[in-house]
């Protein structure tokens, strides 16, 4: 009998030390293994060709936000790089000088892909390519296209951008476009289009035969409501917020989002600052331009806004962005010090976003984005390197990993796959 109630005290000691250490799990530790076993996307990251030389590229840890020591540091699979292109004059020049950018930035991507680090990252096409390449090891890229003016008005460049490797096109970006009118439109007031142009209503279609998903985040609310009213397949805002929390025109208001929701589409939430929280992002980008100044003025140097350099000779350019990165440093290292700093936009603050929309729309329609190397990047998600800070933060909000899966990835798989069958459908009828 003693014997019988040794072992039930030894079987109660060990079910207590289980429970025990099932307690210590810390949410570090819970985000961590959540993070390394879901596939995480970020729909929106610009690239800029000068980085993908033979010398200079993302083989390296480069400055900039999204290369490949840095993906593997924060344990982001699925990069979107970004064929953007400004907008220009809606002509025949404007045209063909825009194409000439978008296909350098086609060129580079494959470049990355097929010659420069084959083994690390590969070109996706679709959702079974992202799972086969993750489940090899290597990294995925996918590709956007930010404003569809370089396809001037030849419908059929469209085939040749999906043929390329786009699975995502935004009709026009800041201004309006020989498709669309743009979200800038609501500074004055002034309209091209209404919404789609009869070029735009075409393209919908289009798109909607390749199999490529209509990117909302830079389109006006008019020209939305039209693509989602023509569109046979979900679309999604690539790199959009809430504007309930922030009222900026590139977020989007409740009635959008609940088309987006209606339609079946995916709203990209975006690690922008000022797409966060205008006020708060102001007031830190302000202390902080005072403080880069002070740093420079104290190298004898002199500190330039991003809108000066293209006023700056060659030489000018050359020479500031070699010391601007030491300068930006060093007033970073001093506003870490300063106990009056003002707070900066932060993850936080990000993921109150993804909190509003998720309780708006459902858990199905809300993804994550960054606009890495585009201006985007938040307090805890300066780069690729700090994604899992992401993770731990939708942990600390009591997001499961079913939900934090969908969230980095599986609503946008889900997506393409629905635009892809609308794509073959059309091609059997």
């Amino acid at each position: 009998m003693k014997q019988f109630i040794g072992f039930i005290c030894l079987l109660a000691i060990v079910a207590c030390k289980d429970k025990q250490e099932k307690k210590e799990i810390s949410l570090e530790e819970k985000a961590l293994k959540i993070h390394e076993e879901v596939i995480t996307i970020d729909t929106h990251i610009d690239i800029n060709v000068a980085n993908f030389t033979d010398t200079i590229n993302y083989s390296q840890r480069l400055d900039n936000q999204v290369n490949l020591p840095k993906l593997k540091d924060g344990g982001l699979d699925v990069s979107w790089l970004i064929v953007y292109t400004g907008q220009g004059e809606l002509n025949a020049e404007g045209y063909a000088k825009a194409k000439e950018n978008a296909m350098s930035k086609f060129d580079a991507i494959h470049r990355l892909c097929e010659e420069i680090a084959p083994n690390e990252i590969e070109l996706a096409y679709n959702s079974s390519d992202v799972r086969r390449i993750v489940k090899s090891g290597k990294k995925v890229a996918m590709i956007g296209v930010e404003n569809a003016y370089p396809i001037g008005e030849d419908l059929s460049e469209f085939e040749n951008y999906y043929n390329l490797g786009a699975r995502y096109i935004s009709l026009s970006h800041n201004g309006h476009s020989q498709f669309c009118d743009s979200n800038t439109g609501e500074a004055d007031n002034v309209w091209l289009h209404n919404g789609l142009s009869e070029l735009g209503r075409k393209a919908v279609a289009e798109m909607n035969r390749l199999g490529i998903m209509i990117d909302v985040s830079h389109p006006s609310k008019e020209s939305m409501k039209q693509m989602i009213a023509l569109s046979k397949a979900p679309i999604i805002a690539s790199h959009s917020s809430a504007r309930a929390l922030c009222g900026h025109s590139r977020n989007l208001d409740d009635e959008q989002l609940l088309m987006m929701k209606e339609n079946g589409g995916v709203v990209q939430t975006v690690a922008f600052s000022s797409y966060l929280n205008t006020e708060k992002h102001e007031v830190y980008t302000n202390y902080m331009r005072d403080l880069n100044r002070q740093v420079a003025d104290s190298l004898g140097v002199d500190w330039y806004e991003r809108f000066q350099l293209a006023d700056l000779s060659e030489e000018q350019r050359i020479n500031f962005r070699e010391i601007s990165p030491r300068i930006v440093e060093i007033a970073k290292s001093k506003a870490t010090q300063d106990q009056n700093a003002p707070e900066d936009v932060s993850v936080s603050d990000f993921v109150d976003h993804i909190d509003y929309m998720v309780k708006l729309i459902g858990i199905d329609h809300v993804g994550i984005s960054s606009d890495f190397d585009g201006g985007g990047g938040i307090l805890g998600w300066t780069d690729a390197s700090e994604t899992k800070n992401v993770t731990l933060e939708l942990v600390k909000r009591g997001y499961n990993q079913e939900e934090i899966a969908k969230l980095w990835g599986e609503n946008l798989l889900r997506v393409m796959d629905q635009v892809q069958q609308v794509a073959n459908a059309a091609t059997m009828n």
